[in-house]
């Protein structure tokens, strides 16, 4: 399976009009992956869902396992990359810092926390898929590891806390505890003293309650 960016297989376009894309496919690829489990993402059941012919799928894939490299590819350059984003954008303080990783936690577009729940399922039935949720965990915490040794903590103490800050999260969201994102909120200063030992400035909590606020109904209010 690869890892490189998802492109589209080099073919004529169908003649006629097209009912569908490359992207509704792996759309609804991703929703049943989500509901039902890698094991029901099939190209019959997809073309039903889209009210189209098997035939259109192979404009875009070479074979349904074509489709679920696509998805892996299609969720390492969404969450991973994203959270590696994240980790890397400048901030002033490492409670700020941390506030910039929390935004993959309430903002979907960012970070499709049931995509990834998805994909640690699925790698619990396929060993080529361990290992590349394994490889992307490994990004994710060199990520975080390096962002706390931007603001001075030594190596075993940044490893230590990055890996305290990305597997708690990961429990969190595997919990599935349904929390009002209020209730979260709340807790959002003890967080950040806790994960990093230093107490957030009051306009780090602030402007990050504003930014999950301005998500309306977009945010993860679990």
């Amino acid at each position: 399976m690869t890892t490189a960016a998802v492109t589209p297989i080099e073919k004529d376009a169908p003649a006629g009009n097209v009912k569908v894309t490359r992207d509704d496919w792996l759309r609804v690829a991703k929703d049943i992956l989500i509901s039902d489990g890698v094991d029901s993402v099939k190209v019959l059941v997809i073309g039903e869902r889209l009210k189209v012919s098997r035939s259109s799928f192979y404009w875009y894939f070479n074979s349904r396992q074509d489709l679920l490299d696509a998805l892996l590819d299609a969720w390492q350059l969404g969450n991973t990359a994203a959270l590696v984003r994240q980790a890397e954008a400048a901030a002033p303080t490492i409670t700020a810092a941390v506030c910039n990783v929390f935004r993959c936690v309430v903002n979907p577009a960012l970070f499709d926390n049931k995509l990834d729940f998805a994909v640690r399922d699925w790698a619990r039935r396929s060993g080529s898929v361990r290992r590349i949720l394994d490889q992307s965990d490994g990004r994710r915490l060199c990520a975080l590891t390096d962002m706390f040794a931007r603001y001075g903590y030594d190596e075993l103490d940044a490893v230590t806390r990055a890996r305290v800050l990305y597997f708690m999260q990961i429990g969190y969201n595997d919990a599935e505890l349904h929390e009002p994102m209020k209730e979260r909120l709340k807790l959002l200063p003890n967080y950040l003293s806790t994960f990093t030992g230093r107490e957030p400035l009051p306009g780090e909590v602030d402007e990050f309650i504003h930014y999950t606020r301005s998500l309306g109904g977009e945010c993860h209010d679990e």
